[in-house]
């Protein structure tokens, strides 16, 4: 059977590039949030610029869930590379997702805990959240031919990453491979709502001290390759 996908952008620059591969039928408000409700390529979508950040993320997520009965959400959009490999342009589909701000401040770190989680006794869960292994083995097929995607853990939290060596204690502590704002949060309502869910990335910068400059110079760039591997990607996320 297939579901609706709910596909979120959190910037305009990621969401204009469905264009006319996106046929609307009609549009909605809630929450102050334009969601587009029609058909990708032929497959039944709701589209929402959700804006930045995690509260925002969670809001559109759970409307799209509740109100419009998506039954897979898809994330599109950039993110900052962790993996000294990664390039500009690159894409990173997350097969775990983890909330690196979210946890107990001691020793001078952050120590993860999954979302929800008293963070004043040791946890009893993992703090990440992983992809659904069929969605994933399905888009590493999909994907196939388009170079260079990655497979890996994505980091999401409320502040923009443009310090180097912030960035490599990161990828230390969680084994990350690119970070954002928003996909742990949106993974997180997915599995309160039981869909399933699909974060893609492409590198708009490296998460170093030059990385406001370069996202502003690839962004958009880099939001096109997002949106034409969403576009990919979505008859997988909505069988």
């Amino acid at each position: 059977m297939t579901v609706r996908v709910g596909i979120l952008a959190a910037m305009p620059e990621e969401r204009v590039h469905f264009g006319d591969h996106l046929q609307i039928e009609r549009s909605d408000t809630s929450a102050g949030l334009r969601f587009d409700i029609g058909t990708l390529d032929g497959n039944p979508v709701a589209l929402v610029e959700c804006g930045i950040g995690k509260v925002n993320a969670a809001l559109a997520a759970t409307l799209l869930c509740e109100k419009y009965g998506c039954g897979a959400l898809v994330f599109s959009g950039v993110a900052g590379g962790l993996d000294p490999a990664l390039g500009v342009g690159d894409v990173v589909i997350a097969t775990s997702v983890v909330q690196h701000d979210y946890g107990a401040l001691r020793a001078e770190r952050i120590e993860p805990y999954r979302p929800g989680a008293l963070p004043t006794i040791p946890p009893t869960e993992p703090p990440e959240l992983d992809a659904d292994p069929a969605m994933i083995e399905a888009a590493r097929k999909a994907m196939v031919g388009i170079e260079p995607t990655w497979f890996g853990r994505v980091l999401t939290g409320d502040t923009y990453l443009a310090c180097a060596v912030t960035r490599d204690c990161l990828r230390a502590l969680h084994g990350g491979v690119a970070i954002d704002m928003e996909s742990a949060a949106v993974a997180q309502i997915a599995v309160a709502y039981g869909v399933r869910w699909l974060i893609v990335r492409a590198m708009s910068d490296l998460a170093g001290e030059d990385s406001q400059l370069d996202f502003h110079a690839f962004v958009d760039r880099a939001a096109r390759v997002a949106a034409d591997a969403v576009r990919r990607l979505v008859p997988v996320a909505g069988v």
